[in-house]
């Protein structure tokens, strides 16, 4: 009889590339254990909008999401402080749907795959000892022939593999906070709006049950400049620009308080370290202005289960393993995260969002390609 504490795969955090991988794992008949920290349903900070590339893989993992009436997304609209502002028809365009929704939904999906899931649940250490991981967590001690860590931007996993991005110095690539609201709104359903403040951005787009996501990332130099308050800031920077004075003045907030999170990095990431295999921001971040990181996240669990499987079926070693998932990880993503930092660079200083936005306004072409450099193809 099998120990019930060993596993095939152990997998360190239950968002979009955990639970997809989990999902796709347990689809092969592999014991997979999942851990995370909250409790299902949560809210998470997020933009909530993902590129139709990912629309046919959801699926197949069995999230019936033409019965759950989301909103397709093709226009974008994109203002510069100065109230100027650029519209464009989206290349390939994307849908809204909230993270408290999706996650719970891919969580009862992957449960239903015999995924030992738990939530609530923290990994407080993870060891390899040459042949399998030794995790240390609020449910106890667990063993597992591989582990895998989508454990989201920033954890104290990574303090503890001590990753070169923790140990960094503040800098203007790994310095930043996001906050999210849902908001009832006036608001087109088919549109996603970028809208650009003094160190920061602001994006909205509807999602379901006719609510809206309103989600900024700013520096963390903004806010301390605000006394640390976040509504402060929203008063005195935000609200600089028109458009987003008027989401702010004109909306209904449905929490009590926003989502935060802080200590953004946007530097260069490992996808493997200690033999763990990394995915979805644990691997690397794109700028949320480029608007796809959730479909990086899912399609870094294809890759990766892929490997996995490979070398769970003894075709190949440890090591092709970690080295094949990390170079087709580099191969699918390098390109993306770098044209997402070039055009963060041009949404930094007002003056540069002021030009910028007024020049590509007219050359549309030229925008679509810069759109294109930061989303990839169905898979």
């Amino acid at each position: 009889m099998n120990d019930p504490g060993k596993y095939d795969v152990s997998i360190i955090g239950g968002g979009l590339a955990g639970l997809a991988l989990a999902i796709q794992l347990g689809n092969n008949g592999y014991k997979v254990i999942l851990f995370e920290k909250e409790q299902y349903p949560f809210h998470k900070v997020c933009g909530e909008y993902i590129s139709l590339e990912s629309w046919d893989f959801l699926e197949s993992l069995g999230l019936p999401l033409h019965d759950m009436g989301l909103p397709i997304i093709k226009k974008l609209m994109v203002s510069s402080p100065n109230g100027n502002y650029l519209q464009q028809n989206l290349p390939l365009g994307g849908f809204g749907v909230s993270r408290y929704t999706l996650d719970n939904e891919l969580k009862k999906i992957a449960v239903s795959k015999l995924v030992n899931l738990h939530d609530q649940c923290k990994v407080t250490g993870v060891f390899f000892t040459g042949e399998e991981f030794v995790l240390e967590t609020g449910s106890g001690k667990f063993t597992s022939k591989l582990c895998c860590g989508s454990f989201g931007k920033r954890s104290n996993i990574d303090i503890q593999l001590k990753r070169n991005f923790i140990t960094q110095k503040n800098n203007k690539l790994n310095n930043y906070i996001a906050v999210k609201y849902h908001i009832k709104t006036t608001f087109p359903a088919d549109t996603i709006a970028l809208h650009n403040f003094k160190n920061g951005y602001c994006g909205i787009s509807t999602i379901e049950a006719d609510q809206c996501c309103l989600c900024y990332l700013t520096t963390s130099a903004n806010l301390k400049l605000n006394n640390n308050s976040i509504p402060e800031m929203e008063r005195n920077v935000l609200s600089k620009n028109k458009y987003l004075q008027t989401i702010f003045e004109k909306s209904e907030l449905l929490y009590k308080s926003p989502v935060t999170i802080s200590q953004i990095s946007f530097s260069k990431k490992s996808q493997v370290d200690n033999h763990i295999l990394l995915l979805g921001d644990a691997a690397g971040m794109i700028t949320p202005l480029c608007g796809n990181g959730m479909s990086m996240a899912l399609h870094s669990s294809k890759i990766a289960a892929a490997f996995i499987g490979a070398y769970l079926q003894n075709s190949i070693s440890r090591e092709e393993m970690e080295k094949g998932y990390a170079k087709k990880w580099q191969q699918t993503f390098a390109n993306r995260l770098g044209a997402g930092r070039l055009i963060q660079k041009m949404f930094g200083k007002e003056w540069v969002t002021n030009r910028f936005v007024g020049f590509m306004k007219h050359f549309p072409s030229l925008t679509n390609a810069l759109i294109r450099q930061t989303h990839g193809k169905p898979f």
